[in-house]
């Protein structure tokens, strides 16, 4: 079985902005990776202080889907940025997306854990 055709990083990106702006929230790339297939965290600034890292990952099904990465609750935005630059340094490809949204809403279609 062949695999599915992924979607380049970089139109997946201005789909999930567009997205958010429809829906009267801010999005924008804080950090550009690999236009092709550079990876994406979501970091979701409730604009309280708090915010939210979502990182993908693949289900044991191999299904893909979001995790909070920084936990399920919000954490300072000190911490979420922390996580971002560890991350960072793992993948210089990486993209980051940060959605600014008060009820912390994330706009993906794929499920988050």
């Amino acid at each position: 079985m062949e695999a599915a055709p992924r979607l380049k990083a970089e139109i997946w990106v201005k789909a999930l902005i567009r997205r958010c702006e429809v829906e009267g929230a801010s999005a924008m790339v804080v950090r550009r990776g690999d236009a092709t297939s550079g990876v994406v965290l979501i970091k979701i600034n409730r604009l309280d202080g708090t915010a939210t890292i979502l990182t993908p990952t693949r289900a044991g099904d191999g299904s893909f889907l979001w995790l909070a990465g920084t936990g399920p609750n919000p954490v300072p935005e000190a911490d979420a940025d922390a996580y971002i630059e560890r991350q960072r340094k793992f993948d210089p490809d990486l993209w980051v997306v940060e959605i600014e949204d008060r009820a912390g809403r994330h706009f993906l279609s794929e499920p988050v854990a």
